[in-house]
């Protein structure tokens, strides 16, 4: 008789979880295993910096609900610290090893910490990223700091320090672009979603960078700026990003770096010459694989929608159903900063134009369109998202770009912008 068969997924979040539903569902019966390396069942993270920190739900609240069964041998606490793959087995952090024969990488990101370890250490200084982050972050919120700085004006940033001013509390966040968001939307909107944040009483301190933080007794006074500014502060909230986990991955002769782990159009994982290892299928953050609609460009995305997406692509892959084509979802984004709805379909990057299709943003409610060489590659709307799924289609199907024709509210046609990138 031919021994059962075993899976392990790496990665106990949102895709772990889904990729080892799909494995499943998909009718793989064999044994599976759950490596976490947070103590927690997964959770969903996007309350995290929503409702968690406004004291709305507690942190323990967010645990996803799943579908799997009591068979699943749940490892959570111990991350993954190697791969063999010529003896099929994944190490632990304490040593044991744990065979497979079909492997699901989704050990997903981290928040990247300031960069200086002592200043990082200082109490009052903060990433949002975990559960637990979470959790220790809304407790100093609900203290009272006399004033929040938010270092970095990325998604998360902008949740943050919207959150703090939901809360009543001063915040100042401090953004080396010249707008909050700049990276991924282009200062064009990026000034926009500024202005209606500095209209709420955040202090945007951009075009600035925080130099050092300064502390006093072991806890955060101060920050000081490349400018020469000085930000008496509390309480810092560090938004610089994230970085992809597969540090463990080293040695395991797998195409794989701080950028991702690579994988084919198919999603099985590539080894270090480029071939596709059959065994190993990634899904999430952690996955770097080419794009069809972006012409086979290889991308990487920190999205909810697309963790669900791909990981259960990625589920049904290592089941032996493989899905009828390589995966190709269209990537959607959202961000709730304070009574502001952000969305997004597509990918903005390399954007040489972007319109304003629906709304004003003098008036705070938006479409913005983004097009590359003459074709929709991305929408973006801000408390406009009734007008959104139109906009989508019109990026799924690289649509021409400028539309043609007007906007029903902007009867006056449709005015295009460079979307300040470079």
């Amino acid at each position: 008789m031919a021994p059962a068969e075993r899976a392990v997924v790496v990665g106990a979040g949102l895709a772990g979880l889904r990729g080892a539903e799909a494995l499943r569902e998909a009718g793989f019966s064999g044994s599976l295993t759950i490596v976490g390396a947070e103590p927690h069942l997964p959770y969903d993270r996007p309350p995290l910096s929503k409702h968690v920190l406004a004291g709305a739900i507690p942190a323990h609240a967010t645990t996803l609900p799943h579908g799997l069964g009591a068979d699943v041998d749940w490892q959570l606490g111990t991350p993954a610290a190697g791969l063999d793959r010529k003896a099929g087995t994944v190490r632990l952090a304490d040593g044991r090893a744990l065979p497979y024969d079909r492997l699901l990488i989704a050990t997903g990101t981290r928040a990247r910490p300031w960069p200086n370890p002592h200043e990082g250490r200082l109490a009052g200084v903060f990433t949002l990223r975990g559960r637990d982050d979470a959790a220790a972050l809304r407790r100093a919120l609900a203290a009272g700091p006399r004033r929040v700085l938010v270092i970095g004006g990325g998604f998360i940033g902008c949740e943050v320090a919207s959150l703090c001013r939901q809360l009543g509390l001063p915040v100042t966040l401090v953004e080396p672009s010249p707008t909050p968001l700049a990276r991924v939307l282009g200062r064009t909107i990026g000034a926009f979603i500024g202005a209606i944040h500095a209209g709420h009483g955040v202090d945007l301190r951009c075009g600035s960078e925080v130099e050092w933080l300064e502390g006093e007794g072991g806890r955060l006074v101060r920050a000081h700026c490349t400018d020469g500014s000085r930000i008496e502060a509390e309480l810092a909230v560090v938004a610089l990003g994230a970085v992809r986990n597969t540090e463990w991955l080293d040695g395991a002769g797998l195409s794989a770096d701080p950028g991702g782990v690579e994988c084919d159009g198919a999603g099985y994982v590539l080894d270090a010459e480029g071939h596709p290892d059959p065994q190993i299928a990634a899904a999430g953050d952690v996955a770097r694989f080419p794009h069809p609609l972006y012409d086979g460009r290889r991308v990487a995305l920190e999205h909810w929608s697309h963790a669900v997406a791909q990981a259960a692509h990625a589920g049904r892959l290592l089941a032996g159903a493989p899905p009828d084509a390589a995966y190709g979802a269209l990537p959607t984004f959202w961000s709730t900063q304070g009574d502001l709805v952000v969305k997004s379909a597509g990918l903005t990057e390399g954007a040489d134009a972007v319109a304003i299709t629906q709304g004003n943003p003098a008036d705070g409610r938006f479409i913005a369109l983004y097009g590359r060489a003459g074709r929709c590659i991305a929408a973006v709307s801000v408390d406009s998202a009734r007008w959104l799924p139109a906009h989508a289609e019109m990026v799924a199907t690289g649509a021409p770009f400028p539309p043609e024709g007007a906007a029903t509210d902007r009867p006056k046609g449709i005015a295009i912008f460079d979307p300040g990138f470079s």
